[in-house]
């Protein structure tokens, strides 16, 4: 069972891609930016985007039949690293209970220079 999640964005068909790929139990969560109705928001706050960012990626997996405790893995990616307390904070305050596996890295940048983060989630349904 081969199971796509939109994310909505114009670019899926030209790009080839979906916000999430369900393939058995697997589902992966494709890079995502701190975007809502084609604008990046909170600018400048790197906390306020690692929310969204893993806010966006959550209602994903739950669309393609997971749920949070699915989750065994997150990547956060900073155009910073020095500012890497303020994602860890939003990602506790999701994940402190189910504790995935997780990695920050910082990156050169990203597509828009006014995304601070981006994030990968992915998750393996219980059966």
């Amino acid at each position: 069972m081969r199971k796509l999640v939109s994310s909505g964005s114009h670019l899926e068909e030209p790009i080839g891609f979906s916000r999430a790929c369900r393939l058995g139990q697997n589902i992966a969560v494709a890079g995502t930016a701190p975007i809502a109705n084609g604008k990046t928001v909170f600018i400048g706050n790197v906390y306020e985007q690692t929310k969204y960012c893993l806010e966006i990626s959550l209602k994903a997996i739950e669309e393609a039949g997971g749920s949070i405790e699915d989750v065994i893995r997150t990547r956060i990616m900073l155009t910073n690293i020095e500012e890497w307390e303020q994602a860890a904070k939003a990602h506790g305050e999701l994940f402190s209970t189910q504790r995935p596996a997780c990695t920050f890295v910082e990156v050169k940048g990203f597509i828009d220079p006014e995304w601070l983060v981006e994030t990968e989630i992915d998750a393996v349904v219980s059966e």
